[in-house]
């Protein structure tokens, strides 16, 4: 299993870094809209539960990417509001460069701010194909996904306060 990690500093509170983190139209924007990374694709986003945030909440991600199917259930498996938050796709996932990955964040308050610590594990897949796909992208990707999914949060943290004053 590898893992990647990437450390991010706020100047808001904990409590608004979870809330706006633990949106997944924030922490998944990067993977809604079509990029390089991406390979022009974009995948489709559906809620399994009815909670959209919380532990035990589980969504869907479907779509192509290079012409291969992808199709993966994600469960959040540990909740803690203002500080922590756990999610990993479950099931038989249809991924291209990992077998199966999980998200950890990990908030922590500091002098004017918080400082935001997020990690993902995975573990590579089976098959030459993909293997020789994540040997080459895997980590490339991760630390990719790991930049925009803070920085996206701190863009709507910062268009939050110049739009409401908050």
């Amino acid at each position: 299993m590898q893992t990647l990690t990437r450390i991010a500093t706020y100047s808001f509170q904990p409590e608004e870094v979870f809330n706006c983190l633990d949106n997944l139209g924030v922490t998944g924007m990067h993977m809604t809209e079509s990029s390089v990374m991406m390979m022009g694709s974009k995948l489709n986003l559906q809620f399994l539960t009815e909670n959209h945030t919380g532990l035990r909440t589980k969504y869907r991600w479907t779509g192509k990417m290079m012409g291969i199917k992808m199709d993966f259930t994600v469960e959040v498996t540990k909740w803690v509001p203002g500080e922590e938050k756990i999610w990993e796709t479950i099931g038989d996932p249809k991924l291209i460069i990992y077998s199966w990955y999980q998200m950890h964040l990990l908030l922590t308050k500091i002098p004017n701010g918080t400082s935001a610590k997020l990690s993902i594990s995975y573990k590579k897949p089976e098959g030459v194909f993909h293997k020789i796909l994540s040997f080459l992208f895997a980590d490339w990707y991760c630390r990719w996904c790991l930049k925009h999914m803070l920085e996206d949060g701190k863009r709507i943290l910062m268009k939050n306060v110049k739009e409401h004053g908050t």
